[in-house]
């Protein structure tokens, strides 16, 4: 069965840069990007941190939204079109493989955020603290209940795989599409309303200070290693997210801007949590230990505590939670249509069939990981918990390995012209941006993914 007849476009320009930005704008940037910022020197990080999206994170989205808009197919597909007989679709499994195994424990955190808020809206979340004061020590407790004892955490993760498989049974534009046209703009809505408390509440401006006026003596090689990491983790770089969603674009969409409105709005979520969280922190005089921090420490634990002290923290926590729900949909969402989309292009299934050969297996594997949180500790591999594993595994080494591939392939192996070709829409328009967009691919991407895999590969002895 050919692509034209088992799957369909994005209807529309919006439905496309919705979709890629839901692709891109997950647990990443709201999760993850807070503590890397309080880790790394605050504005210090977040100046290297949109530097490497400049000069890689751009550059390596262009790469693969060209390649599966050229190959119009999987992750797989897309090689085996455009350099058959050749072994370049390795590639792709590796991209493939990556991107189900971060499913299986995405679909865990997923669910801890719906605990979250249902948790935040009965009020128990809050119950044994006072009006004015609150206790760091009970919401670790209450986290740990919540997402680490007993199975009630795989309740909530197998509800948002429901919702997943919900979504993605509709297909691309009557479920991808269209759940991203609502829940993206949402998703800033509530940004925007928390960026405004935030901003309003006593000595806000210190926060501001940490975030926005950067002490350079703060940037060493680690916080230039971790904020390339975080960029290349935060797009989606080398999981086949790109490849596969760019399938889906009309051939008249114009790969350049898309990659750089894409990339704008992913750093504005990215820095509408520094603006929540800092001033937030700062105004309550809440201290973080660096060595306990964590994206987990930060959002579950620490964000409570700073609700506690306002007016309605019910409403503000499932305020939050709810847009943390948001971004965790949106990306587990496009993770699973990698390889929901390969299952249909190489076995020629049925979109209902793919989504159950694909979602089917998450409930086990995700059980695995929650369970190797604290209800079965002796689930675990080299030592670590499965969950903590696969995170370190995937994004330290699945990743780099596929994101480096891709910029050889498309910098070194394909004909000179694809990528100017694909990025002009093949002379439609000028791109006074393709030659540097292309010296990018071939010399500075390769390099700096070489960089965060052999220093990853160093600090582990």
């Amino acid at each position: 069965m050919s692509r034209n007849e088992n799957n369909s476009t994005f209807a529309t320009k919006i439905g496309v840069i919705a979709a890629t930005v839901g692709s891109a704008v997950g647990l990443g940037n709201v999760w993850r990007f807070p503590s890397l910022a309080q880790e790394n020197g605050g504005a210090a990080f977040l100046l290297i941190y949109m530097l490497s999206m400049l000069l890689m994170g751009i550059p390596v989205m262009l790469a693969e939204t060209s390649l599966g808009r050229a190959g119009r197919s999987d992750s797989v597909g897309v090689y085996k079109k455009l350099t058959p007989n050749k072994r370049w679709w390795i590639v792709g499994v590796i991209g493939i493989v990556a991107s189900y195994i971060i499913l299986s424990y995405y679909m865990v955190v997923a669910g801890w955020t719906l605990e979250y808020i249902f948790q935040s809206a009965t009020g128990w979340l809050f119950e044994g603290t006072g009006s004015t004061t609150a206790d760091s020590t009970l919401y670790q407790q209450k986290m740990s209940q919540m997402i680490s004892t007993g199975w009630n955490p795989l309740l909530w993760t197998y509800i948002v795989i429901i919702i997943n498989l919900l979504i993605l049974l509709n297909g691309v534009q009557k479920g991808i599409e269209k759940m991203s046209n609502i829940m993206m703009p949402m998703l800033f809505v509530i940004l925007l309303i928390f960026v405004g408390v935030a901003l309003t509440l006593p000595n806000a401006h210190k926060g501001l200070e940490f975030f926005l006026k950067p002490d350079f003596s703060k940037i060493d090689i680690d916080v230039i290693m971790s904020a390339l990491g975080q960029a290349f983790f935060s797009m989606s770089l080398g999981m086949g997210i790109l490849v596969t969603y760019s399938s889906y674009y009309p051939k008249d969409v114009k790969l350049t801007s898309t990659a750089f409105t894409v990339t704008g709005l992913n750093f504005l979520v990215a820095f509408f949590m520094g603006l929540i969280i800092f001033p937030a922190v700062m105004s309550f005089n809440i201290v973080i230990n660096p060595e306990s921090l964590s994206g987990t420490t930060l959002v579950f634990v620490t964000l409570p505590e700073v609700f506690n002290y306002m007016d309605m923290p019910r409403f503000w926590a499932v305020l939050f939670f709810a847009l943390l729900f948001l971004a965790a949909v949106t990306s587990t969402i496009s993770i699973a249509e990698v390889t929901i989309a390969f299952v249909r292009d190489r076995f020629g299934t049925s979109r209902l069939a793919a989504c159950l050969i694909v979602l089917l297996p998450i409930f086990a594997t995700s059980a695995v990981c929650s369970l190797s949180l604290g209800a079965v500790p002796s689930l675990k591999i080299a030592g670590m918990a499965v969950f903590d594993f696969l995170d370190a595994f995937t994004t330290n080494i699945l990743l780099p390995i596929s994101a480096f591939c891709i910029c050889i392939y498309v910098g070194w192996v394909l004909r000179k012209k694809f990528l100017k070709d694909e990025l002009t829409n093949y002379g439609s328009f000028p791109s006074r941006l393709a030659p540097t967009i292309s010296f990018l691919i071939k010399w500075v991407c390769p390099v700096l993914i070489a960089a965060i895999f052999i220093s990853y590969i160093i600090s582990l002895f």
